[in-house]
């Protein structure tokens, strides 16, 4: 899939609005998916994104999508992003992600995809393997957090977070009645977007979103009730930790739908990390979700070190 970055997919900095590549990963993925499973197919979970390198309005994206492993009822699909420089030339990889879809019927219940993958050569195998230990890690981590282990995200008192609440239209649906989860990440990064410049009143752009794991499906006509907070800041950056609920506007039945976990960058004029306000911890539930944070920042450092590793020449 390519795209051309127009002013409407960029933010106030006059690069890609993250939410915006979430929403063309999402579609990538979903089309390929589609495309294999001969049908219909919804997004189960989105593993950790992280932005390399910042895309500039005008230039040219290229979203690359495989699917590496197939289940009774699931999909693996591998998503490689370039983005080129149209006077130059110049190509460069920036970012990655693998993608985790469900095949439904006609009533949007999981069916079975009837496919399978039979690898060519020992890199295809490589590839399966690897698409295979993801799914299985995957899994155990969903019945983890349906048994309670999703990290929990307490009101905000000193009043830094952001609430939305917002109608499933039927403009949001991939398929019959379900929300399509791109449009769904756009909202996320949006939240964190005014979350963090709420805080800092400084110019942001979005470096990262950890896995993603939709729980339960949002549906036209229910309510999406969007809440994020500050949960830590860095010397130039701030994570932020959004969940989502959907509500059952005539029986008011609430459903937890995804929690995630965004990093947003302040950047200077020229384009460099700036410091941002400092903010320490106060009440017990600040210093929690504190400590939370910290790990995932130190896991975040180790995986992005990785990822320019690869891409460096």
């Amino acid at each position: 899939m390519v795209q051309l970055v127009f002013p409407e997919d960029s933010n106030p900095r006059g690069t890609l609005y993250g939410g915006r590549m979430m929403s063309w990963i999402a579609t990538a993925g979903t089309l390929t998916a589609s495309r294999c499973a001969r049908g219909p197919v919804v997004l189960g979970a989105m593993d950790d994104l992280d932005f390399l390198t910042p895309v500039d309005l005008g230039e040219i994206v290229t979203i690359s999508a495989q699917v590496e492993h197939i289940g009774r009822a699931s999909l693996e699909v591998g998503v490689e992003v370039h983005s080129e420089q149209p006077r130059t030339g110049i190509r460069r990889k920036t970012t990655s992600s693998h993608l985790a879809f469900i095949a439904l019927d006609e009533h949007e219940r999981p069916r079975p995809v009837g496919q399978a993958i039979a690898p060519a050569s020992p890199a295809e195998e490589a590839v399966l393997a690897a698409a295979a230990a993801r799914r299985a890690a995957r899994i155990a981590r969903v019945r983890a957090g349906a048994a309670g282990a999703v990290p929990a995200l307490a009101d905000d008192p000193a009043g830094r977070g952001v609430r939305l609440a917002r109608l499933v239209m039927p403009e949001d649906a991939i398929s019959g009645t379900l929300m399509f989860a791109g449009r769904l990440l756009a909202v996320l990064d949006e939240v964190a977007a005014i979350t963090v410049i709420r805080y800092c009143r400084l110019p942001t752009v979005t470096a990262s979103i950890d896995s993603v794991y939709f729980y339960h499906p949002l549906r036209v006509g229910q309510i999406a009730d969007v809440r994020g907070i500050l949960t830590h800041v860095g010397r130039s950056s701030m994570e932020v930790g959004i969940r989502v609920d959907g509500e059952e506007p005539r029986t008011g039945r609430r459903r937890h739908v995804c929690t995630a976990f965004l990093t947003l960058v302040h950047l200077d004029e020229r384009g460099r990390p700036a410091p941002v306000p400092a903010f320490s911890p106060e009440t017990p539930e600040e210093r929690r979700l504190w400590q939370d944070a910290e790990a995932r920042r130190s896991q975040r450092k180790v995986r992005v070190a990785t990822l320019r590793e690869w891409v460096s020449p």
